[in-house]
């Protein structure tokens, strides 16, 4: 499956976007999802993940009541709703599906990943 990421961009403190990941090629309704973020000259870190089926959801303690992971397994959607931006949020936001079908917050459980978006918040 092909994941694209979109809905980056620019944004001021304190505003919200949401990034989409459309899966294209076959369903990935049986594969936990998740995102991750690279900041610049930092490594990709985990941000937050969901189980194929949008029953349990994990977030980095970083977004934790900040952000929401959500999807829509009957469009191949994958969804990360982010409030209360900080400059500190600023990376390039990937969209990643999991060899399994539980939530990880490990990059290494992840196989298939979009191409990233980028996010940047301004002060």
């Amino acid at each position: 499956v092909q994941l694209q990421a979109s809905g980056g961009g620019l944004v001021q403190t304190g505003g919200s976007l949401r990034l989409s990941c459309v899966a294209s090629g076959r369903r990935f309704s049986n594969n936990g999802m998740g995102w991750f973020r690279q900041a610049p000259g930092e490594e990709r870190e985990f941000v937050a993940s969901i189980t194929w089926n949008g029953g349990r959801r994990y977030y980095a303690d970083s977004v934790k009541a900040r952000f929401t992971i959500s999807r829509d397994n009957s469009k191949n959607i994958l969804f990360l709703q982010m409030n209360s931006l900080t400059p500190e949020d600023t990376a390039v936001y990937y969209c990643a599906e999991s060899r399994f079908a539980i939530a990880s917050s490990q990059a290494s459980d992840y196989t298939n990943w979009g191409q990233g978006t980028l996010v940047t918040v301004s002060s």
